[in-house]
């Protein structure tokens, strides 16, 4: 893993046997939220824990969200993005469930989930967000 976050985030971008990236915190209810969209429709996707042990050494997971506030402009996580395509974040990534617009890019890649599976994307958000 390189210590350089940008090129740590093209590298995952680039990565077209695992086109779903997560880029998430361990703690962050938001991420689970997304999390438990993907285990529902068994969606596949790669999660970058910038928060985890294994991003801690030589602050790899802060030069990589830095390198992700350069690219996208916006400081908040999670950032979802499929086949090098930004989705957006918790809201934008539940919001494109229900649109469809997340199974479409899922589909142009190639990316195998339960296709018969309707779900709302609010369902997944923590308990103590306004429904």
């Amino acid at each position: 893993m390189p210590s350089d976050g940008t090129e740590a985030v093209e590298r995952f971008l680039a990565d077209e046997e695992n086109p779903v990236v997560l880029f998430a915190l361990e703690w962050c209810e938001f991420c689970w939220a997304v999390r438990k969209l993907f285990t529902s429709l068994s969606i596949p996707y790669v999660s970058v824990d910038l928060d985890s042990v294994e991003y801690q050494q030589d602050d790899k997971g802060a030069n990589i969200r830095k390198a992700l506030l350069d690219r996208i402009g916006s400081p908040t996580i999670p950032q979802l993005f499929v086949g090098g395509i930004l989705l957006g974040g918790a809201s934008e990534t539940l919001e494109a469930n229900d649109s469809g617009e997340l199974q479409r890019l899922l589909n142009a890649c190639d990316v195998s989930y339960d296709r018969k599976k309707k779900v709302l994307g609010h369902e997944f958000l923590p308990n103590w967000v306004a429904q």
